[in-house]
């Protein structure tokens, strides 16, 4: 993987502290770039810096460099606001302090952090001008936090912190889960269906359809891509059929009747509700589109922001799908990229794309978030092959969440 490889796919290394700490200065060194700006000013950073590189042997990494979150005025506030955007999609946390400064502020920093079981290092920078007390020493070694010193000015202890970082990284991005792999094994073959409608880029494929390309040839699987038209043809030709059908969400209802009911079929939509965030509390949500009524309030969360066309899925299919099976008109709220209300209490139900551009830990986030607030969240693929009436199955593959939508039924 190299500097191309999706923000979504990197672990996302947030450095969090007080304002003129030196959270800029550890960031360029880190880095060898000069990414941030660095200045004696307190508060020069006021928006999140992000910068992409490659640090084995984790592979593709994200650093956020964040503002200062002690701020105070109407100001700081919105920085405030934006620095806790950056947590909910935090895989590593570095608290960045130095000695005489650490108080209740990092204290609550370090407690946020680890109820999300985002693993935290201490970072005490400016070591070479005072050196943090034996006591808070020992207290962080009890809670057993790795603490580094460091000089970010002359890079000592850079290299201390680079290898604290790969020790306390999260398992899974050394070891990173499959799309589809393991669903059909070595050897063995997945048709791929991928209209070429207005919302397919030109001269390309989008994220999804290149990723689970990707994971079939990790997985030594082999792959047969076609469009919609040619699928019925296409497995007429293979002398045994293959192990799964995976399509367009868009595409279900033809696709799905093309495809004999023997073989397996769901959507990329639909693995990467697996794959991003918790595929069974997605079902769970789905679910509540039997409770919508005439009226009510729906929130579309995009994860990417685009211009959208005629034909929009967020903003066109599923509105008016969903309309149709409700039998009465709704009202859609649609928000892109990181924003995701803080009050959800108004929306009966949340739908999500695929969050390909996202990382796990920030969907997570956002199914955690709407379940503290009672609200149910589904997700494109999920919603269509429900108020389609393909869902269960669309869950075929997937023998956990057949269940619980099965156990749900029965409630």
């Amino acid at each position: 993987m190299n500097q191309s490889t999706p923000k979504g796919f990197r672990l996302h290394i947030g450095i969090f502290g007080r304002r003129n700490v030196g959270k800029s200065s550890l960031l360029n060194a880190i880095t060898r770039q000069n990414v941030s700006i660095v200045s004696d000013i307190a508060g020069t950073t006021t928006d999140p810096v992000e910068k992409p590189m490659e640090f084995l042997p984790l592979g593709p990494v994200l650093f956020i460099d964040t503002a200062g979150v002690d701020d105070t005025g109407a100001l700081g506030e919105l920085r405030i606001h934006k620095t806790r955007q950056i947590i909910d999609r935090t895989d590593l946390g570095i608290i960045v302090s130095e000695a005489g400064v650490w108080g209740d502020f990092e204290k609550q920093l370090v407690a946020e952090l680890r109820t999300r079981n985002i693993p935290v290092t201490v970072v005490f920078n400016k070591s070479d001008l005072a050196e943090p007390g034996g006591e808070l020493l020992n207290q962080l070694a009890e809670e057993k936090i790795p603490v580094v010193r460091t000089t970010a000015v002359s890079g000592k202890g850079i290299l201390d912190l680079r290898q604290t970082l790969l020790n306390v990284a999260p398992a899974e991005f050394i070891n990173h889960p499959a799309i589809l792999g393991d669903l059909i094994g070595a050897g063995e073959l997945a048709v791929l269906v991928i209209p070429i409608d207005k919302e397919a880029p030109m001269g390309r494929l989008i994220l999804p359809q290149v990723q689970a390309i990707r994971d079939l040839l990790d997985s030594d699987a082999y792959c047969m891509v076609v469009k919609e038209r040619e699928l019925r043809p296409a497995l007429d030709r293979l002398k045994r059929p293959p192990k799964i059908v995976v399509t367009d969400s868009q595409a279900f209802l033809q696709v799905a009747a093309d495809t004999p009911r023997e073989i397996p079929l769901t959507s990329f939509s639909i693995l990467f509700a697996r794959f991003k965030g918790d595929l069974s509390e997605l079902v769970r949500g789905t679910l509540a589109i039997e409770q919508l009524k005439p009226g009510s309030r729906i929130l579309i969360a995009e994860a990417c922001s685009h211009h959208p066309i005629a034909e929009d899925i967020g903003r066109v299919k599923i509105p008016r799908w969903l309309t149709q099976y409700v039998g009465g008109k709704l009202e859609f709220k649609t928000v892109q990229g990181h924003d995701f209300p803080e009050d959800l209490s108004s929306y009966p139900l949340v739908i999500h794309c695929g969050a390909c551009m996202m990382n796990r830990r920030e969907m997570l986030t956002r199914i955690l978030r709407c379940r503290q607030a009672g609200v149910p969240i589904t997700n494109y693929g999920l919603t269509i092959a429900y108020s389609l009436g393909i869902f269960e199955r669309a869950l075929g593959p997937f023998p956990a969440a057949l269940e619980v939508y099965g156990n749900a039924g029965k409630g």
